[in-house]
């Protein structure tokens, strides 16, 4: 619902495009394009997927018409040392334009996915954000859309902007370990036990994370937006990397 409300967390999002310079393209590793391998998305023209059932038609009305990027998701392409395929089956789904709709609304800057690999590990994603980061040289927006906790069976409706003590445990946990540059401690989440289950009961929402580490460097400045809880399980904690 966000990409057809103006809140706090889409005012943050608009903040945060006004801050960066402007991307020549945006490469989007989506929570919402899980698949077996690694899949770059290569098209002249990808097309909106709704990918989501049971919301107002006004949300269904949006669409992110943008150009893709062939050059880039070919550059892409080699750049991963891993096996990749191009696939256009896919789309810009909401995982991207519920948020780039308020970040670069006038939909003219070309975007192409890559999707996130259910079989990889944390290791492996952090890798390929890794290897992806020399695109940020090349004016590419390297792009992570998820949620550090996302946990929809626990969701509370009458816990508005407020969470579980887990969630907040957790996207705390993660959060001073990005300041402190501690990644490692982030790919080895899962040894936090019951409070990383809770938040990560499937890994989907919390891979894209690990891209946009892998793709960070040691002196860059780090900025935080958004760092709260919605409806007890899930948090909404941003973070900028220049």
């Amino acid at each position: 619902m966000n990409a057809i409300e103006n809140n706090r967390y889409t005012g943050a999002w608009r903040s945060m495009a006004e801050k960066m310079p402007r991307p020549d393209v945006i490469l989007s590793v989506s929570a919402h394009w899980f698949t077996k391998g690694t899949r770059i998305m290569n098209e002249e023209n990808p097309r909106t997927v709704y990918d989501m059932y049971g919301f107002p038609k006004e949300l269904y009305e949006v669409t992110y018409n943008t150009a893709g990027s062939p050059k880039t998701a070919e550059a892409a392409k080699n750049l991963i040392s891993g096996a990749t395929r191009f696939d256009n089956s896919w789309g810009i789904d909401h995982g991207t334009w519920s948020v780039l709709v308020h970040m670069y609304p006038d939909r003219d800057i070309p975007v192409f996915q890559i999707s996130v690999d259910a079989d990889a590990s944390p290791e492996e994603h952090y890798k390929i954000g890794r290897e992806l980061r020399t695109l940020r040289e090349q004016g590419v927006l390297i792009f992570g859309s998820g949620n550090v906790v996302h946990n929809l069976r626990l969701v509370d409706w009458h816990k508005s902007s407020k969470g579980f003590d887990w969630a907040y445990e957790f996207d705390e946990y993660i959060y001073s370990n990005i300041l402190n540059k501690n990644h490692e401690n982030i790919l080895k989440y899962n040894e936090l036990g019951n409070i990383a289950r809770l938040s990560v009961p499937t890994p989907d929402h919390f891979y894209p994370l690990l891209y946009i580490l892998g793709a960070s460097y040691e002196y860059d400045k780090i900025s935080v937006y958004n760092k709260s809880c919605e409806l007890g399980s899930l948090t909404m904690t941003s973070y900028l990397f220049e």
